[in-house]
Parts: structure tokens; C-alpha cells; sequence
């Protein structure tokens, strides 16, 4: 349970050419190594523990890439971005979830008003954005953790059954009453937006940055099955119910990323439009638990605690993605917590390819 922040404690060093260095957008261990996305991207890095070489407690580097194009036939270009937000592994695979979000131009500096009306006006999807995948990690040669498309033992990569428009999820939510309106406004207008997960078993948690409704911020649960080369939504029970919505307290905020702990559900939790404002950590308590024997189709959930507040700075160090330390990584009876962040400011980079995340811990 973190209440303690420490600041800049992480150093993550990349190569020159890795698919991600800046905007970071999700992470997840698998013992001493790193896997991170960020958002403007269409691929994973992965980084190696290595040991400290400043003030940090933790460095990560020798990065190694993993383009998604190389994994999955996608529905876009190999570069087209898949603004990618939530990452978890379970059960030997590395889960992946996109945005699912369409996006608006924005006005540029140097434009005249005309043109800058013109772009204010697009708004477009790019191709690999709504991409709900499971990607196997096996050992390499080398003994290191690596992405593949099929591995030795059968696993494959899968994403759910979609194309460049839509996916089963967008399909079944599109006559939702509370969310349907919103697939058709960009996210950083208070639109669908997806930004955490986390996988329990066959059922997984996709939490969303927007849309937020009347200060109530929503959690999805799906569950999913494979057919063929693909991922299908499951019935989540015998009412053949594929959805179900959980609307959060949040103080209005929107999710930024989601992580288990033992039976409690952490939420990292910030503005749902380009805001410079609270980002903070709540608790739901027992919520797996809650969860697993659940049976309405929506629910209310105000009884959240909240832990701490992060710091954020001027159109800078917004925090995005947070998970757990693997024990061998914590010291043995503090659990602790990586914090990383998208436009990370001077204060939180070293030169271009190196940027810094924060520790919480008790």
C-alpha cells in the first residue's frame, strides 16, 4: 500500500533507436526485467536490471525492442500508432490494450486561425488503436524474456477479433447508454479513452481515463476466450452478460492505470483532458474478492481510500503507468511501487534516451 513517494529513484536508459524512450505509458516485470510502452508507439521495449550507476536505487537498460507488427497481424501499418496504455503479465503472456480512442488535430503555433480551425475540426482513429492482444513471453537463447509470435509450448499471440474501425468491445458498448455516445468523441475530449488493466485469470479490468460521468469514472470487466486465431468476449456469466461497468469515486478523476495487490485493486487516477491537475493513487479494498462474486450488470462503488498525490508540473510529468516490484526487486517486508511518466520534464530526463521514475512505497 503505497504512502510514500521517492522521487527520480528509477533510471531507465534506452538505446538510440528504441521504439519507446519518452512518453511512457505502461510497464510490467517479469523478474529483473522491465517490459514499457509508450503511447506514441507500435511496438515494447524491454530493459534489463543493471546496477546503479548515481543515486538511483534502481537502473534498467540494455533495451532490446519488439515491434507489435512482428507479433500480430494488425488491422494498420506496422507504424501506424497503437497508443498503447495498459500492460500486465499473467500466466505467460504479456497483456497489451491500445487507447481504443479517436484523436483531434491541434492548433500549431505559426498556423493562421483559418488553418488552425481546419485541424481543431479533424479528428481522426488511427488503425492500431483499438487492440486488446496477449503476446507469449518465452525465454530466449540468451535466458532472457522475449516476445513471440508462437511459442515452443503451442501459446500464440492473440488480439480480440477486429479491424481498423472497431473490435468486439467497441461493437457491444456502441448501444450502451452510459458509454456509446462516447466512442464517437476523442479522448482527450472527455471521450473513450482506456488506459489501465489487469488480468484475473480469464477476466480482465480495462479502466478508462474518460469518459467520466458526473464526477463517476468507469471500470469495464470482460471476459475472454480464444476461437481460432483470435480473442472473443466471453459471457460473464449464464445471463450471457459481456460487459460489466463499474463506476468508480475517483474525486472526479479519470484512470490512468490499474495493478492488483494480493486482494486489493490500486488506481492511478489524473485529469481526463489535457489538464494540468491531482494525479493520485486510491485503494479499492478486497475488490478482487468483490469482484469474483459480483453478479449485477452496474454497479457503485464510493468505499475507495485514498493514499497519496504525485506531483505533476506544466504540460510535464503526468504520471501514467504504475506496478508492483517483483519481490526480488523490494526489499523484503516494504512492497513498493514503480511510477513512470509521460512527458517527463528536465528534471526527470538525462539527455534524450534517458528518463527517471518515482518509488512508493509504505
Amino acid at each position: 500500500m503505497p504512502k510514500k513517494r521517492i522521487p527520480n529513484a528509477i533510471r531507465l536508459e534506452f538505446s538510440a533507436g528504441a521504439l519507446v524512450h519518452a512518453n511512457l505509458s505502461g510497464a510490467a516485470f517479469s523478474g529483473d526485467f522491465l517490459w514499457v510502452a509508450g503511447d506514441e508507439a507500435c511496438g515494447i521495449d524491454r530493459l534489463h536490471r543493471l546496477e546503479p550507476s548515481g543515486t538511483e536505487q534502481l537502473r534498467f537498460g540494455d533495451g532490446l525492442s519488439f515491434p507489435l507488427s512482428a507479433l500480430l497481424d494488425l488491422p494498420g501499418a506496422a507504424d501506424d500508432e497503437a497508443d498503447l496504455e495498459g500492460m500486465a503479465v499473467a500466466d505467460g503472456y504479456l497483456w497489451v490494450v491500445g487507447s481504443h480512442g479517436l484523436k483531434r488535430k491541434n492548433a500549431k503555433d505559426g498556423r493562421d486561425h483559418a488553418d488552425n480551425a481546419k485541424r481543431l475540426a479533424k479528428v481522426t482513429l488511427d488503425a492500431n488503436r483499438r487492440l486488446l492482444a496477449c503476446l507469449p513471453i518465452e525465454l530466449g537463447e540468451d535466458g532472457k524474456p522475449c516476445l513471440v509470435r508462437e511459442a515452443k509450448d503451442g501459446r500464440r499471440a492473440r488480439r480480440l477479433k477486429g479491424d481498423a474501425e472497431s473490435n468486439l468491445l467497441t461493437q457491444a458498448l456502441a448501444d450502451d447508454p452510459h458509454l456509446g455516445p462516447y466512442l464517437a468523441i476523442p479522448g482527450k475530449d472527455n471521450g473513450f479513452d482506456i488506459e489501465g488493466l489487469v488480468v484475473d485469470g480469464k477476466r480482465l479490468l480495462l479502466g478508462l481515463r474518460g469518459p467520466v460521468l458526473r464526477g463517476w469514472s468507469a471500470l469495464l470487466e470482460i471476459a475472454l476466450e480464444t476461437k481460432g486465431e483470435q480473442l472473443r468476449l466471453a459471457p460473464l456469466d449464464d445471463s450471457g452478460c459481456l460487459i460489466r461497468k463499474h463506476f468508480l469515486n475517483l474525486a472526479g478523476l479519470g484512470i490512468r492505470d490499474l495493478h492488483f495487490s494480493g486482494d486489493d485493486l490500486h488506481i492511478l487516477a489524473g485529469p481526463t483532458m489535457v489538464l494540468d491537475g491531482d494525479i493520485r493513487v486510491f485503494k479499492w479494498p478486497n475488490a478482487k474478492s468483490l469482484l469474483a462474486a459480483n453478479q449485477e450488470p452496474v454497479r457503485f462503488e464510493s468505499t475507495l481510500t485514498e493514499l497519496l498525490s504525485l506531483p505533476h508540473g506544466h504540460g510535464t510529468n503526468r504520471a501514467e503507468a504504475f506496478c508492483a516490484l517483483p519481490p526480488e526487486l523490494a526489499a523484503p517486508t516494504t512492497p513498493s511501487w514503480l511510477v513512470l511518466y509521460d512527458a517527463p520534464g528536465p528534471d526527470r530526463k538525462a539527455g534524450e534516451y534517458t528518463v527517471f521514475g518515482d518509488l512508493l512505497h509504505q
